[in-house]
């Protein structure tokens, strides 16, 4: 199989396992959710990878080239924070004679005007929820900066944009972190994936959640997650989790709360974690 189409597939099989996972609040395998299903997100994943993953394609291209298969596949937003995340991420495993973060920080201080032209025009298309005008580099706006320069202004703010200027500070502490951690502790999948979610979910400010219902509704559900979290750590067997897990999707949902950048975050750390070990397999064969 070529490098191209295991960083494809790595992608794909990161979204698929993401919604399989039970991600309180957010959509998954055991309840649907604000508008979506599972086969949206299947859909889209498997849409997008092409041009994602396009070998020597710019980040902006891949930004929007995988925004517009999924908008033609599904008709809707699905994937909007999983393809900011997961372009640079796919571009950097490209370089197999770095390892992934190294390969990252290369591809970022690389980011261009065009690049940010083309990632305005994906994020206008997507129209996530709660996206207003901005004081500086209104993605509604002709860019006149670079898509690092933009996503730095941009990063006190959201988490996802703090990617861009930390070389994806949060994906290689927090998101492989919490992975490394469930493994050790004899966890699998879906509940490996759990793990990383509610990491995310407790440890920041959801993104989405506050540009939709604020700073205090963000905080409040951080702090819900984080007893959850307590309590999915404590149980020999994360299956006992499940109740727990579903009463507090229920709740969320009930009160139209999606925790979307948690989400997107767990998606590129599960894809990262893959990349790692592709780049590692010439080494290994080697």
């Amino acid at each position: 199989m070529s490098l191209h189409a295991r960083i494809a597939e790595a992608f794909i099989m990161s979204c698929n396992d993401e919604i399989a996972a039970l991600k309180p609040g957010n959509v998954h395998v055991f309840a649907e959710g604000h508008g979506m299903t599972a086969e949206q997100f299947r859909a889209s994943a498997m849409a997008a990878a092409e041009p994602l993953t396009k070998p020597g394609a710019s980040i902006g291209a891949r930004i929007r080239g995988a925004v517009d298969a999924s908008f033609a596949t599904v008709g809707l937003n699905t994937n909007l924070g999983i393809v900011l995340l997961c372009a640079p991420l796919a571009a950097a495993a490209e370089d197999e004679t770095q390892n992934l973060r190294s390969g990252l920080n290369k591809v970022l201080n690389q980011l261009s005007i065009a690049d940010a032209e083309d990632t305005f025009w994906a994020i206008t298309r997507a129209s996530p929820g709660g996206l207003g005008d901005a004081a500086q580099h209104d993605v509604h706006q002709p860019a006149a900066v670079s898509l690092f320069e933009a996503m730095a202004e941009a990063a006190p703010r959201d988490r996802i944009a703090f990617q861009y200027v930390s070389i994806f500070e949060d994906i290689f502490t927090t998101g492989l972190g919490a992975l490394t951690d469930a493994r050790n502790h004899g966890m699998n999948p879906p509940w490996t994936t759990v793990a990383i979610y509610l990491a995310f979910l407790s440890k920041y400010r959801d993104a989405h959640i506050v540009r939709k219902f604020g700073v205090d509704t963000a905080e409040s559900v951080q702090i819900e997650a984080s007893a959850i979290l307590d309590r999915f750590k404590a149980v020999s067997n994360p299956e006992e989790s499940f109740a727990d897990l579903m009463a507090f999707d229920t709740q969320l949902k009930v009160r139209g709360l999606n925790p979307g950048t948690s989400a997107d975050l767990t998606v590129a750390t599960l894809f990262a974690d893959r990349l790692s070990g592709i780049l590692l397999q010439p080494l290994i064969n080697g």
